[in-house]
């Protein structure tokens, strides 16, 4: 929420400055996330006056200005605004100031021929308005020479994060209310106007939905006049980012911005019969004031009469009541609705305004009748007209209910000590009822208080205006001796491969754990239950992801449509899945996405290359190296899913069931259903699945110790059948003998001339490793020898 400086010390007497009272408003909870001195983008910009205004002599549309500061030489300007003319007071924007609007720096410049010494400048351009069709026209008693930013009377603005349990903050009276309440100036008293109510409502106000609407209260105001609000109401709205509308409209904005109440104010010319709070038909459909046409439902209340529905109550009004400048006649009206009911329908149609915002968080059901009076009178001392007396429809909730609170709690529970005299100035400073008369007190909160609920609420309440800064900082308790890991296993795995990941140059991307429904069926299995939001987000975010792979591909799809030729992107999160009996199943997992060029084209060979299934292997396996896999006695094993591609891909399992990983080339129906470009590679690796060490669960490695004789090394071919991974022969040479095998490399897969019918040749590199001693010759011919045994056991016979 936006307000100044200014408006703040409408409500609040204060000598403070705006960085002091920012200070103050974050120490009592109310964050302040900027401050901004529009006063800075104004300086350069004067008060002048137009002393002649002659026809440019190269232009028709221009003029030459000669515009005087009040010190020095008169100035030349050239200027194209039509009101431009000799006697007028306006905006001078000198050399050297930075126009607000589009951030041009002003300076001396031959226009046409003739020199120009600086810009008479519109609303638009100062970001005053949306005015553009002239220059600004100042008052003829505006002191020429002053700063325009002083004149203007610039404030600091505020900028505040008002967190969902204060909706009594969402009006500028609110903070006012806590500031004064934290000793940073008094609280002025709501000044309530007076006016004489003529005669009673004339048009008749009904509720049909009192559990919607409990209260309605309106008045008929007759011969006002609309138009444009005065320079201190826009100033106001302008503080807060709302636009000026006209007169009659910013008024109710004012009233809801400035005591968080929100209000209406109707064309009487345009309603016809009573008006009603009822619930909506189903299949009621409304055009609200953003011109956007919405279908209603019976659980929805709206404001209606005769003719039909005019308001989606509490959220936004519609076109066909709104105020004109010939609107004559009106009627204001204030209502209390259910928060739980005003959010539900915000939802359902995605339809947020202020009015909703306020509304379902809960507003003050105690300031109906004064905040009509108060917009009542602000109407009539500026729009004029003779206002009706109040009809009154249903009534708010009136009961507050006490709390019994021991001040000694705000020791045990906030950790400060307050004196119990100071816990009392404060609880009633924010328009708590205390009765300390007895031990507990009975705290009565004011109705606006949504939030408090109990005693360690009223704790909260004293220690953040005492101060929270003010808590000293104790250390807890810990033992003697080095400290307990204090991170899981899980933790610590997450922490390890995503270093890992990022060490081997994949970027970490982070995606939603929402997905739309189409999405999320293409990766899903056949029968696994996916897991739908009853409240989602919007419908393109209804479930949650089964896979990590659909928020990869879509970044992948940003970064090609931006024109990156390759990606390299990992993310770390969970799947989600619900379970039969309805609970909730997630499981770590990490995805990657390799797309596009591995390597960009070189002088070599002209050509670029591109990611393949292999490089997905290689990644998955260093990977699960690094989570602590027994990558050695992996499996490489087919039916990764619908999603690869199925002759470019694979799992890695640690048994026939236990899948670890699986990796491949995306299948081309998958590239097209999220319309990426090929070759697209991809792994996903389920960290759930991977067992923790025996041991002490740690992940050192054992320290590096090389052996001090020479290795050796053997080349085998042997004829298997086509059909056989690769990876299954090298596991068996591998396990032929572990003491002395230390790497086993495919370097040749030859089918053709000389290779039989549904076999294929595998050529190997067998790495020997000697201990204490060299090898003799019947030693290297026995493990030959266990070689080839092993690779028969898989149908393979050393080729001649």
């Amino acid at each position: 929420m936006k307000f100044s400086l200014t408006w703040l010390k409408d409500h609040l007497e204060t000598g403070a400055s705006a960085a002091d009272l920012a200070a103050a408003m974050n120490r009592i909870g109310l964050e302040v996330e900027g401050l901004e001195d529009p006063a800075e983008r104004l300086a350069g910009f004067t008060v002048a006056e137009v002393l002649t205004a002659a026809p440019h002599p190269d232009a028709d549309k221009l003029q030459v200005l000669t515009v005087s500061t009040g010190t020095g030489e008169p100035q030349q300007i050239v200027c194209g605004a039509p009101n431009a003319r000799a006697g007028m007071k306006g905006v001078l924007g000198q050399p050297g100031a930075v126009v607000p609007a589009n951030g041009m720096v002003l300076r001396k410049s031959a226009i046409r021929g003739v020199e120009s010494s600086g810009m008479m400048c519109s609303v638009r351009e100062l970001e005053l308005g949306d005015e553009h069709d002239g220059i600004i026209e100042l008052p003829a008693d505006a002191p020429v020479g002053s700063s325009f930013a002083e004149y203007h009377g610039a404030s600091p603005v505020f900028d505040v994060a008002i967190t969902p349990n204060r909706p009594d903050c969402m009006g500028v009276y609110g903070i006012a209310r806590d500031l004064a309440a934290a000793g940073m100036g008094t609280l002025k008293p709501i000044a309530m106007p007076d006016f004489a109510a003529q005669g009673p409502c004339p048009v008749d106000i009904r509720i049909d939905d009192p559990e919607g609407c409990p209260a309605f209260y309106g008045r008929v105001i007759k011969g006002v006049r609309s138009g444009a609000s005065p320079d201190w109401l826009q100033q106001r709205l302008t503080s807060a980012g709302q636009r000026s509308i006209s007169l009659l409209v910013d008024l109710t904005n004012y009233l809801m911005l400035g005591y968080g109440r929100p209000a209406h104010v109707y064309d009487l010319a345009k309603l016809h019969g009573a008006v009603v709070a009822r619930r909506a038909a189903e299949g009621e459909q409304v055009q609200a004031l953003n011109e956007k046409t919405y279908t209603l439902d019976s659980t929805m209340t709206v404001i209606t009469d005769d003719n039909g529905v005019h308001d989606i109550a509490g959220i936004m009004g519609s076109e066909d009541s709104g105020c004109s400048d010939s609107t004559t006649d009106v009627l204001l009206e204030i209502a209390y609705f259910d928060s739980d009911r005003i959010g539900a329908t915000g939802r359902k149609l995605g339809l947020t305004s202020d009015a909703r915002t306020r509304f379902e968080r809960g507003v003050d059901p105690a300031f109906l009748e004064d905040g009509l009076d108060l917009l009542t009178g602000l109407m009539v001392e500026l729009a004029g007209g003779t206002p009706s007396d109040i009809l009154r429809a249903g009534s708010p909730p009136t009961a507050a209910e006490a709390v019994a609170f021991d001040s000694a709690l705000t020791q045990r529970l906030g950790g400060i000590s307050v004196d119990p005299g100071e816990q009392q100035r404060i609880l009633e400073s924010l328009d708590f009822v205390v009765d300390a008369s007895g031990v507990p007190w009975s705290v009565t909160p004011p109705l606006r208080r949504h939030d408090i609920e109990g005693p360690a609420d009223l704790v909260e309440e004293v220690v953040r205006i005492h101060g929270i800064d003010k808590v000293a900082s104790t250390a807890l308790p810990r033992a003697d001796g080095v400290a307990a890991p204090t991170t899981s296993r899980a933790q610590s795995l997450e922490r390890r491969v995503r270093r890992a990941a990022a060490a081997r140059g994949l970027n970490e991307a982070v995606t939603w754990s929402f997905l739309p429904r189409a999405q999320a069926e293409h990766f899903v299995a056949d029968g696994q239950p996916l897991w739908v939001l009853d409240n989602p987000i919007s419908e393109d975010m209804k479930i949650m992801r089964p896979s990590l792979l659909p928020g990869l591909l879509a970044a992948v799809k940003r970064n090609q449509d931006r024109g990156a030729p390759g990606l390299r992107l990992f993310e770390i999160g969970r799947r989600y899945f619900r379970n039969a009996d309805g609970s909730s199943d997630e499981r770590l997992t990490l995805g990657a996405v390799l797309a596009g060029e591995k390597s960009a084209r070189g002088w070599a060979t002209g050509k670029a290359a591109y990611f393949d299934a292999l490089d997905a292997k290689a990644e998955a396996l260093a990977l699960l190296a690094e989570a602590g896999a027994p990558t050695g006695n992996l499996q490489t094993m087919l039916e990764a899913g619908d999603q690869f591609h199925p002759g470019q891909s694979g799992t890695l399992r640690l048994g026939p069931k236990n899948v670890l990983a699986r990796f491949g080339a995306l299948h081309p129906r998958t590239l097209a259903a999220f319309d990426v470009s090929g070759p697209v590679v991809a792994v996903e690796i389920f960290l759930d699945a991977v067992s923790a060490k025996k041991g002490t669960g740690g992940f050192a490695r054992a320290a590096y110790a090389p052996p001090t004789l020479q290795s050796v090394s053997r080349d085998f071919a042997f004829l298997v059948p086509a059909a056989l991974p690769a990876a299954d022969l090298v596991r068996a040479i591998a396990g032929a003998d572990k003491a002395s095998i230390t790497g086993v490399r495919v370097f040749d897969d030859f089918r053709g001339q000389g290779v039989p019918e549904g076999k294929k040749s595998l050529a190997l590199e067998v790495t020997l490793q000697p201990g204490e001693k060299s090898f003799r010759d019947e030693e290297l011919k026995a493990i030959s020898d266990r070689i080839v045994a092993s690779a028969a056991k898989l149908g393979g016979e050393l080729r001649g």
